[in-house]
């Protein structure tokens, strides 16, 4: 069995890689669209371990996923169907950074991260990233656009850095990568990302019952409700500046409903399986919360200063780091953490949450839109309507040229927005006032752990100059032609020798600028 599977999968690849060849020949012998048929980062293959578990839980290689991802947890879970039509969960990742505070994004350069439903197609899929693989969450929607909410190239990627963006290490975003590919082999048109400040849970909610955010929360948490009670992607649409789940005409209606999210809501109801299970829910929710607050469970700290969160997994194996916003571990928790293998390789140039004096990120808080009514219920757009054009990829190149202009040609931009790996220019200093305001460095934070710690050394004397910090990484400078060509899989299992640097899927089509004129299926 397992050499037909090895077999089935190389065939399908040399099959896309000869179609996209034969395209690209035709439309004037381009090398460069040539090398996107056999983008190694691109192509690989789900890992072994992973499709071991795909068969455990009844899922097929190439059934629908779904993602949702955590700031406070800082985790990204990755969800596919079963065979019985509804999702489980298949695994989930720690989240390496992300940026800015609880809350949604508002504008641009406020380094936040998005909270809310989003749409990714194929076109959003960048084999190129500068930040090895990515893909767009599709920020700004339909309802951030209705409120006038600005931002652009919003990713999930890897490279651990980031401004607004989730990012991953380059070995999980290769697993998470080909999940996705391979979902748009099997079909899928499109799959969701449902973004939160936390787990919608009653104690979440209670710690942060005083958080100007909490009437948008209470918004999308209908829309994590649905998700909950159904286990099916939520159909999301958007009318009167709202979120609206599941909606369907009424019992009288001659057509569907149709939505805009800047104008009056239309007739709709919502399945009354689907509402009477939420509504349940929602009183179960509820009456904990009140027992919660009732028994004065504390409030969250806010305005910390605290730029974004780090699993801890990862906080643990970096010099002094630091969970920040994220739920964190301390003393001999971390220290055991620090033993574990941490799931992908982190750079050495990371920073780790710590406070951020940036005037715009004291002075212009997140605030959070009027609560909806009590009646509202939300549902998803297709993914057309869900999936703005302007929110296709684009990532940061060396420069113009030959190579830059094929890559607009194949349905790419010229930069990723996203953190670059240097430090902050202010940050606040957790050391004492005698500490150096050098930005922290692996050589500053040894000397300072040497300060502390070694016998005989006298932090209080002089010490000779530090080496100054070493310089930033350009980021225009770092394009995906001088990464590794390919990192191991986190699942830590060895590649299909069949289909090495080769995707297992069907024959591609080729047609517009998207993925799919890169890795489009034959059906």
């Amino acid at each position: 069995m397992g050499s037909i599977l090895k077999s089935s999968s190389l065939a399908r690849a040399l099959l896309a890689s000869v179609a996209l060849s034969a395209s690209v020949l035709l439309a004037g012998c381009d090398t460069d669209q040539v090398s996107l048929a056999t983008n190694a980062k691109a192509n690989q293959p789900v890992p072994p371990k992973l499709v071991a578990a795909m068969a455990e839980k009844d899922m097929d290689l190439q059934s629908p996923i779904l993602v949702r991802l955590f700031k406070q947890e800082a985790e990204l879970e990755v969800w596919k169907q079963t065979r019985s039509g509804q999702f489980a969960l298949l695994k989930t990742y720690p989240i390496c950074r992300w940026s800015g505070d609880l809350g949604p994004k508002v504008r641009e350069g406020d380094r936040q991260a998005p909270e809310g439903f989003y749409s990714i197609n194929p076109s959003q899929m960048n084999p190129q990233s500068a930040y090895y693989l990515s893909f767009n969450t599709g920020y700004p929607n339909a309802f951030d656009k209705a409120l006038g909410r600005t931002g652009s190239q919003l990713m999930v990627h890897g490279d651990c850095s980031s401004r607004g963006c989730y990012a991953m290490t380059d070995e999980q975003i290769a697993e998470i990568y080909s999940l996705g590919r391979e979902s748009f082999f099997g079909g899928q048109k499109a799959f969701q990302l449902q973004a939160y400040p936390f787990k919608m849970t009653p104690v979440n909610m209670a710690k942060h019952r005083t958080n100007p955010n909490m009437a948008f929360w209470k918004m999308i948490k209908e829309g994590y409700d649905h998700f909950e009670v159904t286990r099916q992607e939520p159909r999301v649409d958007f009318c009167e500046k709202k979120y609206v789940f599941d909606a369907a005409k009424p019992a009288d209606a001659k057509r569907d409903p149709v939505f805009d999210a800047s104008a009056k809501c239309p007739a709709y109801v919502i399945p009354e399986d689907i509402a009477s299970a939420v509504r349940e829910k929602e009183e179960r929710d509820q009456a904990e919360y009140n027992k919660l607050v009732s028994k004065g469970t504390p409030v969250a700290r806010m305005n910390t200063g605290i730029d974004g969160g780090m699993n801890k997994i990862f906080a643990s194996k970096i010099p002094e780091g630091s969970t920040g916003l994220s739920e964190g571990a301390e003393g001999s928790t971390l220290q055991m953490l620090a033993m574990s293998k941490a799931p992908g390789t982190i750079p050495g140039t990371v920073n780790p949450p710590k406070p951020n004096f940036e005037p715009t990120a004291a002075q212009e808080p997140v605030v959070a839109v009027a609560a909806p009514a009590a009646t509202t219920r939300v549902a998803a757009a297709t993914p057309a309507a869900t999936a703005p054009a302007a929110a296709a990829p684009a990532e940061k190149s060396s420069g113009g040229g030959f190579f830059s202009g094929i890559a607009r040609k194949m349905g790419m931009g010229t930069a990723d927005t996203t953190a670059t790996t240097s430090p902050p220019q202010a940050t606040a200093s957790a050391a004492p006032a005698t500490t150096s305001t050098t930005p922290a460095t692996a050589t500053s934070r040894l000397k300072a752990a040497v300060t502390r710690f070694v016998p005989g050394h006298d932090k209080d004397k002089p010490v000779a100059a530090a080496k100054p910090a070493e310089p930033a990484k350009p980021t225009e400078t770092k394009v995906a032609a001088t990464r590794p060509a390919l990192k191991p899989s986190v699942s830590n299992a060895s590649a299909d020798a069949g289909s090495s640097g080769q995707m297992s899927g069907a024959a591609p089509v080729v047609s517009s600028n998207s993925f799919d004129s890169r890795f489009g299926a034959v059906k």
